[in-house]
């Protein structure tokens, strides 16, 4: 078992979850995303635009995050132009691996981040994950780029 969280996470660029990653003229590094919380019981759920900035050396140093209410009634022009627009704010972005700080921010009562999650037992490894929605999960090597959905 590894004795704590990584002090950094790889994450590379795709065209997937990864795909509003990358570094500014600045050599500050961003990650744009939708992060969720899921439809469950009594609960419609609730979608989020969120756009993280960090240090060229992975701290966050900013976290603006929009509530685009329950999926079922999302306005999905509105998420697309609120992106666009967040996106056209950052200036020229060169998509591509960052490297991150985990951290972790409540907006709306719910935790926003990649999130450390301790390990339950001493087989347990430690995973990050992004939250909420847990829809990205690193692992050891944490250099790797790769995620888990």
């Amino acid at each position: 078992m590894r004795f704590g969280p990584p002090p950094l996470i790889a994450i590379d660029h795709d065209d997937y979850h990864a795909e509003f990653v990358g570094m500014l003229e600045d050599g500050r590094q961003c990650f744009l995303t939708t992060p969720f919380e899921p439809a469950t019981g009594d609960s419609a759920g609730c979608e989020f635009v969120a756009l993280y900035i960090f240090s060229a050396g992975g701290q966050l140093l900013e976290a603006r995050i929009e509530n685009l209410g329950p999926r079922a009634t999302m306005d999905r022009q509105r998420r697309t132009a609120l992106r666009d627009e967040w996106l056209l704010g950052l200036g020229t972005v060169h998509f591509g691996r960052i490297e991150i700080a985990p951290f972790a921010v409540e907006r709306f009562g719910t935790t926003f981040g990649l999130v450390p999650r301790t390990p339950e037992t001493d087989e347990d490894e430690w995973v990050v994950e992004a939250q909420p929605g847990n829809y990205m999960a690193f692992f050891e090597p944490w250099d790797s780029g790769i995620y888990d959905t």
